[in-house]
């Protein structure tokens, strides 16, 4: 039981705020009947993303839907707040947040006060001031993202498919990936795998016809799986006749015209930013301590440094890495540690409230798993080293353990049945970004021409919805 009521604000419904809050409904369920306790997750969409399927999401091997994990419905002993909190005062134990009915209402931000705050807004896309980044890069963190992707690249081949024009062509069919961390090089891998395959509907659209390029600013790709297994990865994607280019930035994107920094150009019509993550801006408007980098400053019982009834965890906090032998070092900001470190914060606040000592967190990292299309990736996993198909097979036999509910699981593994059997989709689905453009043509109004929330695509080309 207990000792005191307990309002438990949690805020982010990624990783570690949905699994935070899971394990406190139950490790809680008997306060919160009683009414002792109450729960509540203040997150900007009312599910969590299990993004290391959003490559297979953008391929078309898993359904978006089934990438997504609602949170009502795992959450049903936690209020579940659809907004976003846009400033911490944890001195008054008060949070400032909008949801999608505060421009309705007209009364302004809305505040929340709270006992015991956990902050894990997670992180969002580290972008340069690159030119035309903005207008026309294209991020790979959502699912909406990885959808809208998937489309726009089947839209170009289609593009490509019909002018007669070689300049427009030629920018259709050349890809521009930036950072080759997981999230580039798996997206990357994904995609072609899938145009590849697309090609065989399109009468004058050949695989060599394409270019896809990965810019990599350092020396090496996917440092996560060690060096030899990144050494294996540029040689497979390059087997490919994928263009792999290390130590190379992007300067410019502006004018369709991917410029590098070894002096390539490139007409395209797709850039796609995965160089790297920042801390959520929501972090700079706490009361919280923040390190030069700007996370969240905690102890390894995932405490926030220097104040009492504040924790955090995930991408948003600097844990202190206990079984590193160097003094300082931190846990990387992975999944791997995010849903772990999830268990041992939901068990201290248990703990907290009924006056028992913490937990220290400590996880060993063991290895990573990268898939680079079907039946291809690379892993090192306590120690042993695996490529192609076994290292594909490790992939999604992993992940597949790890994704929320049994619901999920069956899902995916399901839609990984059936993909195997049947033929690729290659639908593209791009008009569910404007969904009422034609009813508004036939009422005799003019649809918007630009897409209001990403890339500007001079044809409208590159639109986000779900497939």
């Amino acid at each position: 039981m207990v000792k005191e009521r307990a309002r438990i604000l949690v805020v982010g419904g990624g990783y570690v705020g949905m699994y935070t809050a899971l394990r406190l409904q139950q490790k809680l369920k008997q306060d919160i009947g009683r009414g002792e306790a109450e729960i509540t997750v203040v997150t900007p969409d009312p599910y969590m993303t299990y993004q290391p399927f959003l490559p297979e999401a953008a391929a078309g091997a898993i359904s978006p839907r089934h990438v997504v994990v609602p949170l009502r419905r795992v959450l049903p002993h936690c209020r579940v707040v659809v907004g976003e909190v846009t400033a911490v005062d944890h001195g008054e134990r008060t949070a400032t947040l909008t949801t999608l009915a505060t421009d309705e209402e007209g009364a302004g931000p809305q505040r929340l006060t709270y006992d015991e705050l956990v902050l894990a807004p997670g992180s969002v896309s580290r972008t340069l001031p690159v030119p035309g980044l903005a207008d026309y890069g294209i991020g790979f963190k959502t699912v909406e993202e990885a959808i809208g992707l998937r489309n726009h690249v089947i839209e170009q081949m289609d593009i490509a498919s019909s002018t007669r024009d070689p300049a427009i062509r030629d920018a259709a069919l050349t890809f521009v990936f930036v950072g080759g961390g997981f999230a580039g090089v798996e997206a990357l891998g994904e995609l072609e795998d899938m145009a590849r395959y697309t090609t065989r509907y399109y009468h004058n659209v050949e695989p060599e016809d394409m270019k896809w390029i990965l810019v990599e600013a350092s020396d090496r790709i996917l440092p996560e799986v060690g060096e030899e297994m990144g050494r294996y990865t540029v040689s497979e994607l390059r087997r490919r006749n994928i263009d792999v280019r290390l130590g190379t930035r992007l300067e410019s994107c502006a004018d369709r015209v991917a410029v590098l920094s070894d002096g390539a150009r490139f007409p395209t019509r797709t850039v796609v930013w995965t160089a790297g993550v920042k801390p959520h801006p929501l972090l700079a408007a706490t009361d919280l301590p923040l390190t030069e980098r700007g996370r969240l400053k905690c102890t390894p019982e995932l405490t926030v440094e220097g104040v009492t009834h504040a924790w955090a965890a995930g991408d948003a906090a600097a844990v202190p890495d206990v079984t590193a032998p160097e003094p300082g070092t931190l846990t990387a900001p992975n999944a791997q540690h995010a849903v772990r470190q999830a268990k041992v914060l939901a068990d201290n606040i248990a703990r907290s409230l009924r006056g028992q000592p913490l937990q220290t967190y400590s996880h060993k990292y063991v290895g990573s798993v990268a898939s680079l299309g079907l039946h291809e990736g690379v892993a090192h996993v306590y120690g042993r080293k695996l490529k192609g198909y076994p290292a594909w097979f490790m992939h999604r036999a992993y992940h597949l353990s790890r994704v929320p509910t049994f619901n999920r699981k069956a899902r995916v593994l399901a839609e990984w049945t059936l993909s195997g059997l049947f033929k690729r989709e290659i639908v593209s689905l791009g008009s569910l970004e404007h969904p009422r453009a034609e009813f508004e043509l036939a009422a005799g109004g003019r649809p918007s021409p630009h897409r209001k929330d990403g890339p500007r695509d001079d044809s409208d080309n590159n639109p986000k919805g779900l497939s």
